[in-house]
């Protein structure tokens, strides 16, 4: 069995609990983990912006078959850019 079809399978239940969740409250928790990324400058904001990075990483491997590179780009980039912070925020101490 490949690592995709692992991946998707032990995704499922979780992607469908997310789902069914009001549609308010996953924006809010991706905003909740990037202002505390961004602003609180210990161990706090880099675990947060690492816990993004990770929670966009799953995402971007589950839709990346069906995107178009451009879009693959920017998911990459975005992953790349959230590490970035959270390493920089590691680093400073």
């Amino acid at each position: 069995m490949a690592l995709r079809d692992v991946v998707e399978r032990h995704s499922a239940t979780t992607v469908v609990f997310l789902h069914r969740l009001p549609p308010w409250v996953l924006p809010l928790v991706v905003a909740v983990l990037m202002v505390v990324g961004l602003f609180v400058r210990s161990w706090a904001g880099a675990l947060a912006m690492l816990v993004l990075a990770l929670f966009l990483g799953w995402f971007a491997y589950l839709s990346w078959p069906g995107l178009p590179w451009t879009a693959r780009l920017l998911r990459v980039a975005a992953v790349v850019l959230l590490l970035a912070f959270a390493v920089g925020d590691i680093t400073r101490f």
